[in-house]
């Protein structure tokens, strides 16, 4: 891997945005192409909304009528990506994170708003890459760890924080 360009945008006022943040993303996007040998130079949109915003965006282009925490929008298939001509990166497409969802998350599962961000940085990275959780299966279980080894890498190693209580 040669350069990452990471292009961070913050569309919401909803929550304030803590600092090493924006350095967070960089390191987790960067993580997940080494991890995974990515070859080149890479770059990545990742732009911060508002539930409203993402819900919009979900029933858009998933047809799906609710907010969610992060959607992936990958430019590429099957290793094949647009090219910015300008600086011969591939570019790899667009992260989208609702900060109020993956605040309300962090709380729900008792850890920082930096390990939720950092995990959904590195979740959308992976789909960006071509992996899918969505079937289930063999291929979810590979996802989840390449997710906590580059978690780890990155110190946002996991603990034992995703016990619920007695709810």
């Amino acid at each position: 891997m040669e350069t990452v360009k990471v292009i961070i945008s913050n569309d919401q006022k909803a929550v304030k945005i803590p600092t090493g943040i924006r350095l967070l993303i960089r390191r987790c996007c960067h993580a997940v192409l080494e991890l995974e040998g990515f070859e080149g130079s890479a770059e990545v949109s990742v732009r911060f909304v508002d539930n409203e915003q993402i819900k919009e965006l979900n029933r858009q282009y998933r047809n799906i009528d609710r907010e969610t925490d992060v959607l992936s929008f990958p430019l590429g298939e099957n290793g094949e990506y647009d090219i910015n001509h300008d600086t011969g990166a591939k570019i790899l497409g667009d992260i989208v994170i609702s900060v109020p969802k993956a605040f309300g998350q962090s709380k729900m599962y008792n850890h920082t708003l930096q390990r939720e961000i950092g995990f959904l940085t590195v979740h959308s990275m992976l789909h960006l890459l071509g992996y899918d959780h969505e079937k289930g299966g063999l291929e979810e279980v590979h996802m989840r760890e390449k997710e906590e080894t580059i978690l780890t890498q990155v110190g946002l190693k996991r603990d034992n924080s995703y016990y619920m209580g007695d709810e």
